[in-house]
């Protein structure tokens, strides 16, 4: 069983100060293996919001992954926006922009998505995809075969942002080389379903762990329990006005073949209180 904390779109520089401490000591207390984090660490990618951003994960005891997301490069300063988009997230978060874990149960291959071209509308291109491929066909069978990005592969028809270029080509050929999750974020919303136009494929989203634009939904992560072809995805969240995270919705599902199957009590809401934050190793 292996156990990953997914969370997103922090967005220090307007984020929820309240909410910061409360966010550590819950993840400390989980004490997943693996702390994912889909991008979009800061709100215009300046100096102190890196720092901020640092001081978080300087913080966090779990080991974490991490690429970045579209806040991630300057909006403001388009010098370092088009000539050096990176060197701050470099510096302040991880020298590397497309990392992996692995560990005999889980992959978890990470993807840069963001096109410094394009404020919002992210990217993924053939060979990116081919990298990931290559990574989960070397291991097929032997491990759940995660894929981290900060755009999501699907829209929803209430989402007006434009779906990332080369998504739908995206999704198609990692529904066919071995991927079983992709994480995502960046539409501060949250979802846990099979992605539509790939059955085989696990779409899971988290919303915002501390940005003040929760757009309808409140401040969130999901809590993946992962254990053979099985995995329990649990949304844990603080309400506006609260400063508690709480577990308050779960999907759970199977992949006994190609395609993942809801088992019963998919997303439904999961047992409100702190007990099952103790920590599990």
């Amino acid at each position: 069983m292996r156990r990953i904390l997914h969370v997103s779109d922090l967005h220090f520089g307007r984020d929820r100060p309240e909410l910061l401490r409360p966010l550590i000591d819950t993840i400390n207390q989980i004490a997943p293996d693996i702390v994912a984090i889909s991008g979009d660490f800061t709100q215009r990618a300046r100096l102190g919001q890196y720092r901020a951003a640092r001081a978080f994960l300087s913080l966090l005891e779990p080991p974490h992954i991490a690429v970045p997301g579209n806040h991630d490069t300057p909006l403001d300063n388009l010098f370092v926006r088009m000539f050096r988009p990176w060197k701050r997230y470099r510096h302040y978060i991880d020298r590397e922009l497309e990392p992996s874990w692995t560990d005999p149960e889980v992959a978890i291959i990470g993807v840069n998505t963001v096109n410094r071209f394009s404020w919002q509308r992210g990217r993924i291109g053939r060979h990116t995809v081919r990298r990931v491929c290559d990574a989960f066909e070397d291991d097929a069978g032997q491990r759940m075969h995660v894929a981290m990005l900060h755009h999501p592969l699907e829209h929803g028809p209430d989402v007006e942002k434009r779906l990332m270029r080369g998504a739908g080509d995206a999704l198609r050929k990692l529904g066919k080389c071995g991927a079983d999750i992709v994480l995502s974020g960046h539409l501060h919303t949250w979802h846990a379903r099979p992605f539509a136009d790939a059955s085989g494929v696990l779409f899971v989203q988290a919303g915002t762990g501390l940005s003040t634009r929760v757009r309808g939904e409140p401040n969130d992560f999901n809590l993946l329990t992962v254990e053979g072809r099985a995995v329990d995805v649990e949304q844990w969240t603080a309400a506006e006005g609260e400063t508690v995270f709480r577990p308050t919705r779960r999907a759970a599902f199977e992949k006994p073949g190609d395609t993942w199957i809801a088992r019963d009590g998919a997303d439904q809401p999961a047992e409100v209180g702190q007990a099952r934050a103790g920590r599990r190793r």
